[in-house]
């Protein structure tokens, strides 16, 4: 090569040096990118085990720097909408002691006894460390006989057993119609007649399906209601307004939270009415209508049985089996009439309506009396050990309080 040649070579050579440095590299994706416009496929958890994504990492760290990465970036809030839910999820699950990555509602009952157990003692020391945080006080005495009697359905989930229920249901029925006939037959609950006609059907795989059902509608109020409560403690409202600007819920669950901070009493019963209401009539209502609905007759007998098991152990609160019973019209040889009112609930739990109407009459009223006017009786409901709360509210350990509470309910009277 010439000398010329050489020259050439070595300014073309600098210059391309010159060059890598001053051009812009072609542009990386950031570690956050591939988090972002997540669809939240796994926020009915009827559809898969973990968190609300498989993509997503379930350690609160991780979830924390790729959160906080898209924040510096600028990124809007509805982009970052999975990472925030998973965020707070995460924050919400690891404090409650509950592994998410494994969370599996549909293994049962027992398998998921501790999960019951730590979730429920999470929402009742929210309560005793922040007094306005209501729903989770509620919750946490409700979870007792929720969770017990959930773990008492698996034990009782024998097809042989709840057959002899429909068995017996339908001997209750026939006994009725041979005494007062079709008009006094019509007159019995719709869930008691589908327990006579279809509780002999009733299989092992339908107690699977409905208990799993079950159980996945409590991770869902888990997985909803408890990242906004970890946010609120943790952050304040700017964190409850982050999770709304992501669109994970609307501005009236908004100004519920406002509610909730606003220390006025009347306004924090509204607020935490209002997540109440969230939870029933918007996270679980269409499950508890396909459980209800689920083959023929079949989900229908169970959800009555539900109502007709139920006790609650929020005090001064009636088991639903009192609201609304189903009331009898016969005669006595003589001609007298008679009323006949029975420990037999005329509605059932699952239909959203009359689920609605006994929670409003009930449960909301007479738990703010307590935090209002018997906290320190409330607080040490609160602080016994959960294991404790859930083993006594079990409704096997409870047959014969349910079997008096049931014989006090029955009344007959003459009537003109």
């Amino acid at each position: 090569m010439t000398r010329t040649g050489r020259v050439v070579l070595l300014v073309v050579t600098m210059m391309l040096a010159v060059a890598s440095v001053l051009l812009p590299s072609p542009a990386r994706a950031a570690e956050f990118d591939r988090y972002l416009n997540l669809p939240l496929v796994n926020r009915d958890a009827a559809h898969g085990t973990g968190g609300l994504h498989p993509d997503l990492p379930t350690d609160v760290p991780t979830l924390g720097k790729l959160l906080g990465q898209a924040r510096g970036a600028g990124v809007a809030p509805r982009s970052y909408q999975a990472l925030l839910a998973q965020y707070w999820l995460a924050t919400a699950t690891s404090e409650a002691g509950i592994e998410l990555k494994s969370w599996n509602p549909r293994t049962g009952a027992m398998a998921n006894r501790e999960v019951l157990i730590k979730s429920y003692r999470y929402y009742e020391n929210f309560q005793l460390s922040h007094r306005e945080l209501q729903w989770a006080g509620m919750g946490g005495q409700v979870g007792a006989d929720f969770g017990g009697g959930l773990v008492d359905f698996e034990l009782f989930s024998v097809p042989f057993n709840v057959k002899e229920i429909g068995l017996a249901a339908n001997a209750v029925v026939k006994a009725v119609t041979d005494a007062g006939g079709p008009a006094l037959r019509n007159a019995l609950p719709d869930g008691l007649l589908a327990i006579a006609d279809g509780g002999a059907k009733i299989t092992g795989a339908d107690l699977h399906y409905i208990l799993g059902m079950i159980m996945v509608m409590q991770k869902n109020i888990f997985s909803d209601l408890m990242p906004m409560h970890a946010a609120y403690v943790d952050k304040g409202l700017p964190a409850i307004a982050e999770m709304r600007d992501a669109g994970l819920f609307d501005d009236e669950i908004y100004r519920a939270w406002e509610d909730v901070a606003s220390k006025n009493p009347d306004r924090i019963a509204a607020g935490n009415a209002r997540l109440l209401r969230r939870e029933q009539g918007e996270v679980i209502k269409r499950q508890w209508d396909q459980v209800r609905n689920h083959r023929g007759k079949v989900g229908a007998a169970i959800t009555y049985l539900s109502t007709v098991a139920g006790s609650p152990s929020v005090a001064g609160v009636k088991p639903p089996r009192s609201m609304d019973p189903v009331v009898l019209y016969s005669s006595t040889p003589d001609g007298r009439r008679l009323k006949i009112t029975t420990p037999l609930p005329d509605w059932d739990w699952s239909v959203y309506s009359e689920r609605w109407r006994y929670i409003s009459d009930e449960l909301l009223p007479k738990y703010k009396f307590m935090v209002n006017h018997r906290w320190p009786q409330l607080r040490a409901t609160l602080e016994v050990p959960y294991e404790r709360q859930f083993e006594s509210h079990r409704p096997i350990m409870n047959i014969p309080q349910i079997l008096y509470a049931m014989a006090d309910q029955i009344r007959v009277e003459v009537v003109k």
